[in-house]
């Protein structure tokens, strides 16, 4: 397999200090909205996020945003999965946001916590029908013996459940991540990327650029 050559430049735009607005979720938002506009992206909401575990092990996922407010970034997931085991013992994460056909990355670091059990319920009950029974049969990240297996549960639940509601199950519900650091990176020809950290203090962020 020969990757030598798999390359190429990065010509887009640009993205200079006198661009910045002074809060970084003015420009997350920006991003984010160009992002959705884009018709050759697929999947904009979905970002990495990495959590590291009591035995120190990092872990990564493909997860999806479903909410931005002014607390920070919200996802929702099974508490007992890898990544909930990981953020009972160690609350704190990394979210990565890849947007290639932009030529756009974003990182967001910060610590996380579970939402009030109302939210999660709220939008539990939101979901479709399908995803709240999958919640209820998946025991996520648990070893099973088959896809059979699986589906099985699944029809089961399903016929049990069959003209009722479904209940958000205790173990599953939202977190969310509220943000200390960003990174903006926007790519930048020769290699030459523009890349800007905003850290935050105790009444502002500070803003610097970082060398690509």
């Amino acid at each position: 397999m020969k990757l030598h050559d798999e390359r190429r430049d990065y010509e887009q735009a640009q993205l200079r200090r006198e661009q910045l607005p002074a809060n970084p979720m003015a420009l997350f938002a920006e991003w984010f909205a160009q992002a959705q506009e884009q018709a050759n992206l697929p999947d904009p909401t979905a970002f990495t996020l990495a959590t590291v575990g009591a035995d120190q092990q990092p872990h990564q996922r493909i997860v999806l945003l479903k909410q931005i407010d002014d607390g920070g970034f919200v996802f929702f997931t099974n508490y007992q999965s890898q990544k909930g085991q990981d953020l009972a013992a160690n609350p704190l994460a990394s979210m990565h946001f890849a947007w290639l056909s932009l030529e756009r990355q974003v990182k967001i670091e910060g610590r996380v916590e579970q939402l009030e059990p109302a939210q999660s319920a709220s939008y539990f009950a939101s979901r479709p029908r399908g995803s709240q029974l999958g919640a209820l049969v998946s025991q996520q990240s648990k070893p099973i013996s088959s896809r059979d297996e699986l589906e099985a549960r699944y029809h089961h639940l399903s016929a049990d459940y069959d003209g009722r509601d479904i209940p958000k199950p205790e173990h599953w519900g939202g977190y969310r991540v509220i943000p200390t650091l960003f990174e903006f990176w926007q790519g930048g020809r020769y290699r030459l990327h523009d890349r800007f950290s905003y850290q935050r203090s105790d009444t502002s962020w500070q803003i610097t650029r970082l060398q690509p």
